[in-house]
């Protein structure tokens, strides 16, 4: 996409709205987690605002985070008990936090924000890096196919449709770069609103490989917080990477 910035993606405007619509796992997520915390403690790679930073840290887990957006973590010191939660500002893919977890994880796609097959594999690389030697490594993740389909690359839905504002999603994919190039256009009375993001999509299958580069290796996999069965309906997946 031309002139998109990921490092800009996420500025103020984002960071202003992004915790308006939740997407209601978090407590299932947190409780979850909290489970591989075997010292009370954790990093989340791009912990954003907090979503799931917080419940995390209200079930008595340290929680310490990697945040390459200043504004969300602004959004994030705002909130109760943000004060408390220690975050890097940095690439998640090479910034250090100088310790070490029991618990790593990155959850709700956000591995797709980076956009090569490097990057990707150093984020399992920095994950290792941080974890001690019965670390675990947990993310979270869409199937590509429960967003793009191989006969429809190129897309326009309608993700709202009322009185006075109508909400688009535009996206194309190019299954050569793995890239997804979207935008959420929305049109109101006041005027147009765009909101573009772009992903590389990738597979458990490549994830499970880019794990191997960095030393860890699939434990289990599961098809939502809520530990059903991984299968062929699956559309998401939370995989757990150890040593």
């Amino acid at each position: 996409m031309k002139d998109f910035d990921p490092a800009k993606s996420f500025g103020p405007d984002v960071a202003a709205h992004y915790d308006d619509d939740e997407r209601g796992d978090e407590e299932d997520a947190a409780a979850f987690l909290a489970e591989y915390a075997k010292d009370g403690s954790a990093l989340e790679f791009a912990i954003g605002t907090g979503r799931i930073a917080l419940p995390l840290a209200a079930k008595g887990i340290q929680v310490d985070g990697i945040e390459l957006s200043p504004d969300m973590v602004e959004h994030l010191r705002a909130k109760p008990e943000g004060q408390f939660i220690n975050v890097v500002i940095g690439d998640m893919s090479s910034a250090r936090t100088d310790r070490q977890y029991p618990l790593v994880y990155l959850v709700y796609n956000t591995i797709f924000n980076l956009l090569t097959v490097d990057d990707q594999i150093r984020c399992f690389e920095n994950a290792a890096r941080h974890l001690t030697k019965d670390g675990v490594f947990v993310v979270e993740t869409a199937l590509p196919h429960a967003w793009i389909s191989p006969d429809r690359p190129d897309y326009i839905r309608a993700e709202y449709v009322g009185k006075e504002t109508v909400g688009l999603d535009v996206a194309r994919y190019d299954p050569v770069t793995q890239l997804l190039e979207e935008n959420h256009i929305r049109f109101t009375s006041q005027g147009i609103s765009m909101s573009p993001i772009v992903c590389r999509l990738i597979t458990p299958g490549e994830m499970d490989l880019m794990a191997r580069f960095a030393g860890l290796r699939l434990i289990q996999r599961f098809a939502n917080w809520q530990r059903s069965p991984f299968d062929i309906h699956s559309k998401m997946h939370v995989s757990i990477y150890g040593f």
